[in-house]
Protein backbone atom coordinates (compact mmCIF):
# COMPACT_ATOMS: atom_id res chain seq x y z
CA UNK A 1 0.00 0.00 0.00
CA UNK A 2 2.75 2.40 1.09
CA UNK A 3 4.57 1.88 -2.38
CA UNK A 4 1.70 2.44 -4.26
CA UNK A 5 0.98 6.09 -2.49
CA UNK A 6 5.06 6.61 -3.50
CA UNK A 7 4.17 5.52 -7.12
CA UNK A 8 0.84 7.39 -7.46
CA UNK A 9 2.91 10.45 -5.81
CA UNK A 10 5.57 10.32 -8.69
CA UNK A 11 2.97 10.07 -11.48
CA UNK A 12 0.83 12.91 -9.93
CA UNK A 13 4.10 15.31 -9.58
CA UNK A 14 5.12 14.21 -13.33
CA UNK A 15 1.72 15.65 -14.38
CA UNK A 16 1.32 17.84 -12.08
CA UNK A 17 5.05 19.27 -13.09
CA UNK A 18 6.68 21.81 -11.06
CA UNK A 19 2.63 23.52 -9.75
CA UNK A 20 2.08 20.05 -8.24
CA UNK A 21 5.39 20.02 -6.29
CA UNK A 22 4.37 23.56 -4.83
CA UNK A 23 0.89 22.59 -4.02
CA UNK A 24 1.93 19.38 -1.95
CA UNK A 25 4.56 21.23 -0.28
CA UNK A 26 2.27 23.94 0.51
CA UNK A 27 -0.68 21.55 2.07
CA UNK A 28 2.57 19.51 3.96
CA UNK A 29 3.40 22.75 5.68
CA UNK A 30 0.03 23.35 6.98
CA UNK A 31 -2.33 21.36 9.44
CA UNK A 32 -2.07 18.58 6.78
CA UNK A 33 -0.52 15.23 7.73
CA UNK A 34 1.24 14.97 4.45
CA UNK A 35 5.13 13.51 4.70
CA UNK A 36 7.63 16.06 2.63
CA UNK A 37 9.63 12.90 1.63
CA UNK A 38 6.86 11.21 -0.49
CA UNK A 39 7.12 14.62 -2.70
CA UNK A 40 10.49 15.77 -2.71
CA UNK A 41 12.37 12.49 -2.93
CA UNK A 42 10.69 10.92 -6.03
CA UNK A 43 10.97 14.29 -7.64
CA UNK A 44 14.57 13.97 -6.94
CA UNK A 45 14.33 10.61 -8.33
CA UNK A 46 12.78 12.02 -11.55
CA UNK A 47 15.26 14.57 -12.11
CA UNK A 48 17.62 12.09 -12.21
CA UNK A 49 15.72 10.57 -15.17
CA UNK A 50 16.04 14.39 -16.90
CA UNK A 51 12.01 14.51 -16.82
CA UNK A 52 12.22 17.74 -14.23
CA UNK A 53 15.43 20.13 -13.39
CA UNK A 54 16.96 20.33 -9.80
CA UNK A 55 17.36 24.20 -9.28
CA UNK A 56 13.58 24.05 -10.09
CA UNK A 57 12.18 21.60 -7.42
CA UNK A 58 13.82 22.86 -4.92
CA UNK A 59 11.91 26.30 -6.08
CA UNK A 60 8.44 24.93 -5.78
CA UNK A 61 9.31 22.73 -2.68
CA UNK A 62 10.99 25.47 -0.97
CA UNK A 63 8.55 28.13 -1.96
CA UNK A 64 5.33 25.49 -1.30
CA UNK A 65 6.65 25.24 2.43
CA UNK A 66 6.78 28.72 2.50
CA UNK A 67 3.37 29.21 1.62
CA UNK A 68 2.33 27.03 3.80
CA UNK A 69 3.89 28.24 6.70
CA UNK A 70 2.82 32.10 6.07
CA UNK A 71 -0.80 30.47 5.68
CA UNK A 72 -0.03 28.96 9.57
CA UNK A 73 1.79 32.22 10.68
CA UNK A 74 -1.50 34.09 9.37
CA UNK A 75 -4.21 31.91 10.67
CA UNK A 76 -2.41 31.94 14.28
CA UNK A 77 -1.59 35.68 14.06
CA UNK A 78 -5.66 36.98 13.35
CA UNK A 79 -7.65 34.20 14.89
CA UNK A 80 -5.58 33.90 18.04
CA UNK A 81 -5.31 30.98 20.50
CA UNK A 82 -9.01 30.85 21.90
CA UNK A 83 -9.79 30.04 18.33
CA UNK A 84 -6.99 27.06 17.66
CA UNK A 85 -7.81 25.81 21.29
CA UNK A 86 -11.81 24.96 20.08
CA UNK A 87 -11.88 24.65 16.36
CA UNK A 88 -7.89 23.67 15.74
CA UNK A 89 -9.09 19.51 16.18
CA UNK A 90 -10.88 20.32 12.76
CA UNK A 91 -7.88 21.28 11.48
CA UNK A 92 -5.92 18.32 12.35
CA UNK A 93 -4.00 20.84 14.94
CA UNK A 94 -4.26 18.47 18.49
CA UNK A 95 -3.64 19.82 21.65
CA UNK A 96 -0.62 17.85 21.87
CA UNK A 97 1.10 18.71 18.57
CA UNK A 98 0.28 22.55 19.46
CA UNK A 99 2.18 22.15 23.50
CA UNK A 100 5.14 20.52 21.74
CA UNK A 101 5.72 23.59 19.15
CA UNK A 102 4.79 26.36 21.83
CA UNK A 103 7.36 25.09 24.39
CA UNK A 104 9.84 24.49 21.74
CA UNK A 105 9.39 28.19 20.37
CA UNK A 106 8.94 29.33 24.12
CA UNK A 107 12.49 27.53 24.84
CA UNK A 108 14.23 28.61 22.00
CA UNK A 109 13.25 31.84 20.89
CA UNK A 110 12.48 33.33 16.90
CA UNK A 111 15.30 30.65 15.55
CA UNK A 112 12.77 27.55 16.06
CA UNK A 113 11.14 29.15 12.73
CA UNK A 114 14.38 27.96 11.43
CA UNK A 115 15.54 24.75 13.59
CA UNK A 116 11.96 23.61 13.78
CA UNK A 117 11.41 23.28 9.81
CA UNK A 118 13.95 20.60 10.13
CA UNK A 119 12.49 18.31 12.84
CA UNK A 120 9.66 15.77 12.38
CA UNK A 121 6.18 16.32 14.44
CA UNK A 122 7.13 20.24 14.56
CA UNK A 123 8.14 21.65 11.54
CA UNK A 124 4.48 21.68 10.39
CA UNK A 125 3.30 23.61 13.59
CA UNK A 126 5.79 25.56 14.57
CA UNK A 127 4.74 28.71 12.54
CA UNK A 128 1.75 28.13 14.65
CA UNK A 129 3.63 29.87 18.20
CA UNK A 130 5.58 31.89 15.68
CA UNK A 131 2.51 33.64 14.73
CA UNK A 132 0.74 33.85 18.08
CA UNK A 133 3.48 35.53 19.73
CA UNK A 134 3.40 37.94 16.53
CA UNK A 135 7.04 37.47 15.52
CA UNK A 136 8.49 39.90 13.26
CA UNK A 137 7.21 38.59 9.62
CA UNK A 138 10.48 39.68 7.72
CA UNK A 139 12.44 37.33 10.45
CA UNK A 140 9.97 34.68 10.20
CA UNK A 141 10.05 34.72 6.33
CA UNK A 142 13.62 34.92 6.15
CA UNK A 143 14.02 31.87 8.86
CA UNK A 144 11.47 29.78 7.25
CA UNK A 145 12.91 30.16 4.12
CA UNK A 146 15.93 29.06 4.91
CA UNK A 147 14.86 25.71 6.54
CA UNK A 148 12.33 24.65 3.95
CA UNK A 149 15.32 25.15 1.80
CA UNK A 150 18.22 23.16 3.35
CA UNK A 151 15.47 20.18 3.90
CA UNK A 152 13.95 20.88 0.18
CA UNK A 153 17.77 20.30 -1.08
CA UNK A 154 18.93 17.82 1.20
CA UNK A 155 15.71 15.62 -0.07
CA UNK A 156 16.18 16.43 -3.70
CA UNK A 157 19.52 15.37 -3.64
CA UNK A 158 19.10 12.26 -1.93
CA UNK A 159 16.41 11.36 -4.17
CA UNK A 160 18.97 12.06 -7.10
CA UNK A 161 21.34 10.05 -5.26
CA UNK A 162 19.10 7.20 -5.97
CA UNK A 163 19.05 7.34 -9.60
CA UNK A 164 18.22 3.93 -10.85
CA UNK A 165 16.90 1.94 -7.90
CA UNK A 166 13.51 3.35 -7.81
CA UNK A 167 12.52 -0.22 -6.15
CA UNK A 168 14.23 0.67 -3.49
CA UNK A 169 12.90 3.89 -2.86
CA UNK A 170 9.38 2.38 -3.46
CA UNK A 171 10.19 -0.62 -0.71
CA UNK A 172 12.70 1.25 1.78
CA UNK A 173 11.20 5.16 1.44
CA UNK A 174 10.38 4.91 5.51
CA UNK A 175 13.52 3.42 6.22
CA UNK A 176 15.61 6.03 3.81
CA UNK A 177 12.94 8.91 5.95
CA UNK A 178 14.26 7.70 9.34
CA UNK A 179 18.00 7.80 7.99
CA UNK A 180 17.70 11.17 6.19
CA UNK A 181 15.96 12.39 9.88
CA UNK A 182 18.90 11.11 11.78
CA UNK A 183 21.78 12.44 9.76
CA UNK A 184 20.11 15.68 10.17
CA UNK A 185 18.92 16.01 13.08
CA UNK A 186 23.05 15.30 14.05
CA UNK A 187 24.01 18.17 11.71
CA UNK A 188 21.99 21.06 12.61
CA UNK A 189 22.08 19.71 17.34
CA UNK A 190 25.78 19.88 16.12
CA UNK A 191 25.46 23.29 14.62
CA UNK A 192 23.07 24.14 17.34
CA UNK A 193 25.52 23.47 19.94
CA UNK A 194 28.09 25.37 18.88
CA UNK A 195 25.79 28.71 18.49
CA UNK A 196 25.36 27.88 22.22
CA UNK A 197 28.51 27.97 22.67
CA UNK A 198 29.27 30.80 21.24
CA UNK A 199 26.87 32.74 22.48
CA UNK A 200 27.75 31.65 26.08
CA UNK A 201 31.21 32.83 25.32
CA UNK A 202 30.33 36.15 24.86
Amino acid sequence: MFSSLVTTIVNAIWVLGYFGIFLLMTLESTFFPFPSEVVIIPAGYLAFQGKMNVFFIWLAGTFGSLAGALFNYCFAYFLGRPFIDRFGKYFFISKKSMEKAEQFFEKHGSATTFFGRLIPGVRQYISLPAGLAKMNIFKFFIYTFIGAGIWVAILTYFGYLLGENYALIEKNLLYITIGVIIIILGYIGYIYYNYRKSKGSK
